[in-house]
């Protein structure tokens, strides 16, 4: 088996763990932990787990003109990035959360043309346009008919505001990633994240009563811990090292597809024409964005 067939199926395990992890998560929220308690938790372990391999890594040292940069990385990659997810989701259902998360490619584009100077086409604006009209029409109309939805305007608008934190960090970062070893980048990410969430989350997480935790429920947690955290990283550092990352990019887009299955079979949520109608837009949407102009002759 070639290194390209094995990183291809490493970006699809990467989105087979994320789409999975909507309605892992909302569970472990809905029962066990509050969403900022829940936050900590997993910056915690993940911090752990991170500090615990960087040996494997060559010994870097990070420059004092980097670490400014380090911690915008964790204030949208960690920070403002999770905290508005869990919250999102918590108030949201598993799939308004996962079509907006596919708006990220487009967020991504238009900061790039602010702060990178990319040149821009006619198709993407329109791309743009179509994109962040199903985002709006889901944010706006998909009240959603799990009743653990509780706020799902709320909990959408919190979601979009996850992937544009999650697209502002993907600039941010850049620069670093070229500089530095993976490794030696995410531990301190993520340790700087983890001070980044202490304050909102410790509170909550002292409320948690183990005792009342089924096994069910500490699988859930390590699940999201191991796996849709630790795990996905892992994972997408060997599908970028192989694959084009524009390849390894599209692998998200099956996120809301994993999401509605893994929600639906086990009757977390239901589908209606506003999410159908707005998922097609969104996807046309990015579609348009991430269309090859065709070559001149």
């Amino acid at each position: 088996m070639s290194k390209r067939t094995l990183a291809l199926i490493a970006a699809s395990f990467v989105a087979i763990f994320y789409g999975a992890n909507y309605t892992i998560a909302k569970d472990v929220m809905h029962f066990y932990i509050q969403p900022f308690g829940f936050i900590l938790l997993r910056i915690a372990g993940a911090t752990i787990l991170f500090w615990g391999i960087s040996f494997l890594g060559p010994k870097e040292k990070i420059e004092r003109k980097d670490f400014a940069r380090i911690v915008a990385a964790s204030l949208f990659g960690v920070g403002i990035n999770m905290l508005a997810f869990f919250e999102g989701l918590h108030l949201t259902t598993p799939i308004s959360a996962s079509v907006l998360m596919v708006t990220t490619p487009v967020i991504v584009l238009i900061l790039a043309v602010i702060f990178l100077k990319e040149k821009i086409r006619a198709l993407k604006v329109l791309g743009v346009l179509v994109g962040l009209s199903g985002t709006l029409l889901i944010i706006l109309y998909a009240t959603g008919n799990s009743a653990t939805a509780t706020n799902p305007t709320l909990g959408n608008f919190l979601i979009f505001v996850n992937a544009v934190s999650y697209a502002s960090y993907i600039i941010v970062v850049k620069k670093i990633t070229q500089k530095y070893h993976p490794f030696t980048f995410m531990k301190w990410m993520y340790g700087i994240g983890f001070l980044f969430v202490l304050p909102f989350g410790y509170s909550q997480l002292l409320e948690v009563q183990p005792d009342i935790i089924p096994l069910e429920g500490y699988l859930k947690i390590g699940y999201v811990i191991l796996f849709a955290t630790f795990g996905t990283y892992i994972l997408n550092i060997f599908a970028i090292r192989e694959l084009k990352p524009t390849t390894v990019a599209v692998f998200i887009y099956l996120q809301p597809l994993l999401a509605s299955i893994f929600a639906i079979g086990l009757g977390k949520d239901t589908l209606d024409i506003i999410k159908i109608v707005a998922t097609l837009l969104i996807f046309i949407g990015v579609y348009l964005v991430t269309k090859k102009p065709k070559a001149l002759h």
